[in-house]
């Protein structure tokens, strides 16, 4: 290779700037240094400065972690990753997708970097729209760092995720006390419990895979509540709920519904087993569920758009597949088209009762096009709190409904990039390595 410098433009994922020399695999003691992956990783002891990801599929349960862990990263091809040898200093820009190798960085570069916004919560529009910002959890430490971070409520509980040490399956005991420490860590702020929620690559220890439960698409959320042993954890979470109801600030989600029916249903067994004022909410994953927020938001308190299974729906692709990202396109007009006519049906007065939640709204440049369509209430991982609330205070609604306007005429992703970021990237899937 020769040259000073070489660039190549990926998919922008997590925010920041990163230098440090490139590896591959998390091997030793990565700290400053940037790490190319295969796929996503467990959980990382020593964090790297940046993370470059291989053909990974963005919306997948495994890469959520990533957004969570407030590293930058940026993906690439398998092309354009074969021709980043490692050894070589780096500079990774997780906003715009960029990656620079230059030879004048030396074996050890400084460090010199920008360092992430500082948090300004509750936010508003540079024109002063309120835009809430809550904080999607899996533990208690996620809680802290989201009040730390000034996060003006826990928009989701993902229950499914608080298991014992022991892998047995939990009680309702347990969860009083699992639900009881996140309510404290929260200060008083509202937390959303989303009921338990199974999935083929996030099956707990204690739930066999011979069950049958979430080994299919379809095969989640509320449609498992009438099979054990998912009947008996379901009554478990909302015994603790009701015990705890008195003292926290509780409001209780149900996952993969389908359709008003099933919602009239599952909240007729909710009230009968939890005591009257907590707010139950529903989440609309699949195109069918999102085209009825209007009829939604009559029967229920509140309503969450899960963006992750509603992309994988509407494209028809498994969502944890890398193979089939291409299809799973979060720059595709259509998408944005379809969200758009899904607000224009709602109202903004039954928006306000709406909470979008999953990647899109974390990835770079999106939060403003989502604005712009109308969706005013966000539930993002804790660490992309600072970068959001950056990204709406310097946003004008009127440029924002201009911008998602622009974005639904847009004839293709590659277009709907430009716009995003008129000076960044290249589509991840289409650009190579460029001199």
């Amino acid at each position: 290779m020769t040259g000073t410098n070489l660039s190549f433009d990926g998919m922008p994922y997590v925010p920041g700037v990163a230098q440090g020399i490139l590896q591959q695999g998390l091997q030793g003691d990565p700290s400053g240094r940037i790490v190319m992956l295969e796929s996503p990783p467990g959980p990382m002891p020593h964090l790297p400065a940046g993370i470059v990801m291989v053909d990974a599929a963005p919306i997948s349960h495994a890469m959520i972690p990533l957004l969570g862990s407030g590293v930058p990263v940026v993906i690439v091809t398998r092309a354009q990753a074969a021709a980043m040898p490692a050894g070589r200093a780096v500079r990774l820009d997780g906003g715009s997708g960029r990656i620079m190798l230059a030879e004048g960085l030396g074996e050890s570069p400084p460090l010199t970097v920008p360092a992430a916004p500082a948090a300004v919560l509750p936010v508003c529009t540079a024109d002063g729209v309120p835009v809430m910002l809550r904080a999607s959890v899996r533990d208690r430490h996620a809680v802290q760092r989201a009040v730390e971070l000034g996060a003006e409520a826990i928009g989701l509980v993902r229950s499914e995720y608080l298991e014992p040490a022991d892998g047995r399956m939990p009680d309702a005991a347990f969860y009083r006390a699992a639900f009881g420490g996140l309510c404290q860590a929260a200060g008083g702020r509202p937390v959303t419990i989303r009921l338990i929620d199974i999935a083929a690559d996030k099956r707990p220890a204690w739930l066999s895979a011979s069950s049958g439960a979430g080994g299919a698409l379809g095969r989640q959320g509320v449609r498992l509540y009438d099979e054990e042993p998912l009947a008996s954890l379901c009554r478990a979470q909302l015994e603790a709920v009701a015990a705890l109801a008195d003292g926290c600030r509780l409001r209780v989600l149900l996952p993969y519904v389908s359709d008003a029916g099933e919602l009239a249903h599952w909240l007729g067994v909710l009230r009968g087993a939890l005591p009257r004022g907590i707010p139950l909410g529903a989440m609309a994953e699949t195109p069918a569920a999102v085209l009825q927020l209007h009829a939604w938001c009559e029967l229920a308190d509140f309503v969450a758009v899960g963006c992750n299974d509603l992309m994988q729906c509407l494209f028809g692709a498994d969502r944890d597949r890398p193979g089939l990202r291409r299809y799973l396109d979060p720059y595709a007009p259509v998408l944005y088209r379809f969200l758009g006519e899904v607000a224009g049906q709602a109202g903004r007065e039954r928006l306000e009762r709406v909470q979008l939640c999953g990647v899109l709204p974390q990835l770079p440049g999106v939060l403003p096009v989502l604005v712009g369509l109308g969706f005013r209430t966000f539930s993002v991982e804790p660490a992309q709190l600072p970068w959001l609330g950056e990204t709406v205070a310097s946003t004008r609604l009127e440029d924002a409904m201009e911008l998602a306007a622009r974005v639904c005429r847009a004839d293709s992703s590659a277009g709907v990039r430009v716009l995003l970021q008129e000076d960044g990237p290249a589509p991840a899937d289409r650009a190579g390595g460029r001199a």
